[in-house]
């Protein structure tokens, strides 16, 4: 018997190591890393620079808290202040709690603008973490099912719909803020238009809204630029970030500029472990190398060669209903249910997962070659192709986003 609680249906593989974007099981089985511990593995397993650097600190020191001055931390925030064009970086450990803190952020800005009962806009299919709050803001009533009641303040608007949010400006003075994931991970790697996020950025400036973007997924890096934001020429108030932010470390940030620098005051909000020398060596040593090795460009290559593949791959196969994404961060939908394509892909030597019951969901590492994203459109492609043949099929129409 198991004493861990029983909230995650795992798949039946341990890995034991990794070496670059390969997995080993206890049995020394390979597996092709396409999912990269959920964006979480920018470098990959084992990257030798990253490893030192977390044994060296390890052995200097790990934690201190917060009561005293740490030079790490501000080495971490200077480095994100840099690739991010905003000032201020609340550093805490993990996703949910960037987010926590973003609404936190947007709540206290609001009631500073003498607005009592501020209100959030979000959006259906989103995803924003699992506590309360976030929660709330999630989009999913499957996530939200029996944790009632939820946290009031956040009205809800469809995705890549601006004339949406036109209205609820006209109608709503309680607003200060939208929050965005600018490509939907948990929800279907849904990617919205770079013309609507100048458009929602437009808006958040008219009415002098917090524009934030949860970049906790498709950031650093993964969509070929820094963050998404950027190739749509925006600038947000707010930029919630955590998974590969660390290349494996536990950590989260909440970054703050423009309308939303200096809300926050001593004593507004708090981490006890947030920010500890050991993450912050993580930290600063992932974002050193992405910039040394080139890994934006790269990701934006080997994601071109990953979706150009699969879209040549899967063309004209009845059950593909499209192939969309940015850069390293892709999904492949097809027109029913297909969580059972993760236990054929363990068999075949390749991890991904699904997401929206029937949307595969590719994360790999940044690193990941040109070689090896031609080998996943080699084995994903006959997977699907395996998986839908045989079966009835409705005939739907591919497209590539």
């Amino acid at each position: 018997m198991s004493h861990v609680m029983n909230t995650y249906a795992r798949q039946p593989v341990a890995f034991v190591r990794g070496e670059g974007v390969w997995l080993y099981d206890a049995a020394g089985r390979k597996y092709l890393d396409a999912l990269a511990g959920i964006a979480v593995n920018t470098l990959g397993h084992n990257h030798p620079k990253l490893v030192k650097a977390l044994s060296e600190q390890i052995a200097r020191i790990i934690h201190t808290s917060n009561l005293f001055e740490n030079p790490a931390q501000e080495a971490a925030a200077d480095r994100i202040a840099e690739i991010t064009g905003l000032d201020e970086v609340f550093f805490c450990n993990s996703g949910c709690e960037a987010n926590e803190a973003a609404i936190k952020v947007a709540r206290m800005y609001g009631h500073k603008r003498g607005i009592e009962r501020p209100e959030i806009i979000v959006f259906e299919k989103a995803f924003h973490g699992r506590t309360l709050a976030t929660l709330s803001a999630t989009g999913s009533r499957k996530v939200q099912a029996g944790f009632e009641p939820l946290v009031p303040g956040f009205v809800r608007a469809p995705f890549n719909d601006l004339d949406a949010i036109s209205n609820i400006a006209a109608h709503n003075r309680n607003v200060v803020a939208v929050l965005i994931e600018p490509i939907q991970g948990e929800g279907g790697i849904n990617v919205a238009r770079l013309e609507y996020l100048r458009g929602l950025a437009g808006i958040c400036d008219r009415n002098e809204w917090l524009f934030i973007a949860d970049e906790i997924q498709c950031g650093l890096g993964r969509s070929g630029k820094w963050f998404v934001y950027q190739h749509a020429g925006v600038t947000p108030d707010v930029v919630p970030l955590a998974k590969g932010l660390a290349g494996g470390v536990p950590v989260g940030a909440c970054v703050v500029g423009r309308r939303a620098k200096g809300v926050f005051k001593p004593g507004n909000h708090g981490s006890t472990f947030g920010g500890n020398p050991l993450a912050m060596t993580g930290v600063v040593t992932t974002l050193d190398a992405m910039h040394e090795q080139g890994l934006l460009a790269n990701a934006a290559k080997v994601g071109h060669v990953i979706r150009d593949g699969l879209v040549a791959e899967l063309a004209g196969v009845a059950g593909v209903k499209e192939i969309r994404g940015m850069g390293l961060m892709i999904g492949v939908e097809l027109d029913r249910p297909c969580t059972e394509l993760v236990r054929m892909g363990l068999a075949r030597g390749l991890v991904f997962n699904v997401t929206a019951e029937s949307v595969i969901r590719l994360l790999p590492a940044l690193v990941m070659t040109e070689a090896e994203g031609r080998q996943v459109v080699s084995i994903l492609a006959s997977l699907v192709r395996e998986f839908l043949a045989g079966a009835e099929q409705t005939p739907a129409k591919m497209a590539r986003a």
